[in-house]
């Protein structure tokens, strides 16, 4: 789901896909009046996920029935990138690549029809959304097929949302135009797989005395003989993890580009860095592209795809409409007990090393 619109409001996306890089912490001063730590300096976790340019390719309109949503039509843009026609295929190299061609052959016409399914949604919708992608070769997480997702356009009337997203049809939208430094968002995404666990593990059930015939990670009585038979309610092994979650109130504490000399850079650590830790990041490598730093952990491995989404809620608590001023991120090496900030830094302390000799 999405948030709710509001017509008073320009025009903008609600949602957002971006890729797990990892974790570091920052330093910052809490404000928090009535606290014990207001005033003080703190030590946060927070995730950098890395949000390239999102591509916007199409529109659909959607109409409001007794049983939900149904989509009315869909527009599509005239030229579609190999990135995001792979997702169409199962077998990409082995296909002729035909998708779209079609399609993109209405456009030839002065694009009539499309000018017609356009107007079509502009006259029988109530929600408008566009269909986007991510692009791969912008992240090296090891895969070619883009990400595609459609993304729900607030703010405006209809025919507003629907001229907004026939504008920026094969253009991007970053990740800044999307969401705010200190804003409050949700997270979606899939957790950890764990493979089948029993159910110590995956319900948490106390373990039985260590004697126990035939095992002790197990549940004692699965249920009564009647009714005879297992109820939902009683704990029993399966699949643990790799479970589709959102996870609520997420704080941005940064947005910036990780090519960028001073990505990492404060008012307070005048030292230039990029948000990369020294070595890259662990299973993911280097940030070179927009990024943004969450408060806390998100769900997932590292290159797993997140959707940031605007947040459901109207946000009144103090700690939501705080404003964040970081003193300190830390990008030494997360591979180990990481000392150095920068690669000056233990070039500086390490001295000449054989390695830079040869």
């Amino acid at each position: 789901s999405f948030p709710k619109d509001n017509a008073a409001n320009p025009p903008h996306l609600t949602a957002f896909l971006a890729y797990k890089a990892g974790m570091t912490h920052v330093v910052r001063d809490l404000e928090r009046p009535g606290s014990k730590a207001h005033k003080k300096e703190v030590v946060e976790a927070v995730t950098v996920v890395e949000a390239p340019p999102m591509v916007i390719v199409g529109v659909v309109g959607y109409i409001e029935t007794p049983r939900g949503l149904r989509a009315l039509t869909s527009v599509w843009a005239e030229h579609l990138s190999d990135e995001v026609k792979r997702r169409f295929y199962k077998n990409w190299y082995r296909s002729k690549k035909k998708a779209f061609t079609k399609y993109s052959a209405k456009y030839a016409d002065s694009g009539k029809q499309i000018a017609q399914d356009l107007e079509r949604i502009k006259k029988y919708s109530t929600i408008v959304r566009v269909i986007a992608h991510t692009q791969m070769n912008k992240v090296r997480i090891g895969q070619k097929k883009a990400h595609l997702m459609e993304i729900q356009v607030n703010g405006g009337s209809i025919a507003e949302k629907v001229d907004w997203a026939r504008e920026h049809f094969e253009k991007t939208v970053s990740v800044g135009d999307v969401f705010e430094k200190d804003e409050m968002i949700d997270v979606i995404g899939v957790t950890k797989g764990k493979g089948v666990e029993g159910v110590t593990a995956r319900w948490g059930t106390k373990k039985l005395p260590r004697k126990t015939h035939r095992g002790l990670r197990k549940v004692a009585c699965i249920g009564a003989w009647h009714p005879s038979r297992v109820m939902y309610s009683v704990a029993r092994s399966g699949q643990d993890g790799y479970h589709h979650r959102t996870e609520p109130n997420k704080k941005i504490y940064r947005i910036a580009n990780g090519s960028d000399e001073t990505s990492a850079q404060t008012e307070f650590d005048i030292t230039r860095k990029t948000i990369t830790p020294l070595g890259g990041f662990p299973h993911y490598g280097e940030v070179k592209e927009d990024f943004v730093v969450l408060k806390g952990s998100c769900v997932g491995v590292k290159k797993r795809v997140l959707t940031l989404r605007k947040s459901l809620r109207t946000h009144s608590k103090q700690s939501a409409l705080e404003k964040v001023n970081l003193k300190f991120i830390d990008t030494s090496s997360k591979f180990g007990h990481g000392r150095f900030q920068t690669k000056e830094e233990k070039k500086a302390f390490m001295g000449p090393l054989k390695k830079d000799l040869a």
